[in-house]
């Protein structure tokens, strides 16, 4: 409807003033009716403005949201009605509408995510088990390997199972897993494939036992698990074996350690270049550069005073190698993680998620490390 529907009243469709609008009825077309002329004073001619007639929207045949033509209550009915009420009413002066001002927004602290407390109580217990352990009798580090190696099997086959319904077989792999961890420290790397192989093939046969629906994801996760856990885990084992293993070992886990240190302390204070946003918002190229001066720092410490017969620009090479590939290492479980849509792969450390959320940068590295340590100084 226009607006030239909201001026004075129009012939035949309003009768005389005792029975118009003071009376509350419209009433149709009157042949001869009389136009509204002076009988009406200012005051009723403003009362008795006609309303505007809605059209009905059944009669269009479609929804209220149609737009042929039909009268909506958010349209242009209410906008025209306040325009015309000023038009034909008394001149509206509204006053000025002045913008409020604005509290400023407080600035936001950075948070670190986690509790830090509880973080650095777990790994501060984590640290001294794994180092008394190490030194104390070779063998028992072994076995802390073996457990490390079958819980975090069973977060990662766990998770597996709750978010994607792949069900990899986790008795072959815990069994398999603590035997290829075994077997590398007996038997070096010859034992480790060869207790890799056996695992694959035991994850295939158990499998079977079971309907074929799903077989090939869930033999494939399987085998998946057994190399991404266990056998990479073999490596640290391996390390372990030289005479100088122990000081080895504890150079591979510091320059882990320092790696994630700094690219977490440099990248939480000074981090504004994403580094690889779609899998991993947090890290940042500045954090990766802290990774890497930690890293080559330590590696260099390490080398000189740890490592028998290293020096410390091979503990620099060591040290960037450790921080490519635990950054590489923390990447992929993101990645892993972003598949599943999950935060943490568990809850069993408080503050840091799950085991296999430290084990994340660790297992890459052992193999880079290992092989470093053998070109360097030999296998010793």
């Amino acid at each position: 409807m226009n607006d030239s529907s909201w001026g004075a009243p129009q012939t035949g469709y309003w009768g005389p003033p005792d029975q118009g609008p003071a009376q509350g009825h419209v009433r149709g077309p009157v042949q001869g009716a009389a136009p509204a002329g002076p009988a009406y004073d200012a005051r009723d001619a403003q009362q008795t403005r006609p309303m505007p007639i809605v059209p009905d929207v059944s009669a269009h045949g479609g929804h209220q949201d149609d737009d042929r033509g039909a009268a909506r209550l958010s349209g242009p009915l209410f906008r025209d009605e306040s325009t015309s009420a000023t038009s034909h009413g008394a001149p509206r002066n509204p006053e000025p509408m002045h913008d409020a001002p604005q509290p400023a927004p407080a600035p936001q602290k950075k948070s670190a995510g986690r509790d830090l407390g509880a973080a650095i109580g777990v790994g501060v217990g984590l640290g001294a088990v794994i180092v008394a352990s190490l030194f104390v009798y070779k063998a028992v580090f072994v076995g802390v390997i073996a457990v490390a190696v079958v819980v975090g099997l069973w977060e990662l086959t766990k998770r597996l199972d709750e978010r994607k319904g792949i069900r990899a077989p986790l008795v072959p792999l815990a069994i398999g897993g603590a035997a290829m961890v075994v077997a590398g420290y007996v038997r070096g790397a010859e034992g480790a494939w060869v207790a890799m192989a056996l695992t694959a093939l035991a994850v295939l046969v158990w499998r079977m036992t079971e309907p074929p629906e799903g077989y090939l994801k869930d033999v494939t996760a399987g085998v998946f698990a057994a190399f991404y856990v266990p056998f990479l885990a073999t490596f640290v084992a391996m390390m372990l074996t030289a005479e100088d293993g122990p000081w080895r070992v504890l150079t591979f886990l510091l320059l882990t350690v320092v790696s994630d240190t700094g690219a977490y302390a440099v990248g939480w204070r000074f981090g504004k270049h994403k580094l690889a946003p779609r899998i991993s918002p947090g890290k940042t190229r500045e954090g990766l550069l802290g990774a890497v001066t930690f890293a080559m720092a330590v590696g260099a410490l390490c080398m000189q005073f740890l490592v028998d017969g290293g020096t410390w620009w091979q503990g620099l090479l060591l040290g960037l190698a450790v921080a490519a590939s635990a950054t590489l290492g923390d990447l992929g479980e993101s990645m892993i993680k972003r598949d599943l849509g999950i935060k943490d792969m568990g809850t069993l450390l408080p503050g840091h998620g799950g085991i296999m959320d430290r084990l994340d940068s660790l297992l890459p590295t052992a193999p880079v490390v290992w092989l470093l340590l053998v070109v360097f100084v030999g296998s010793g």
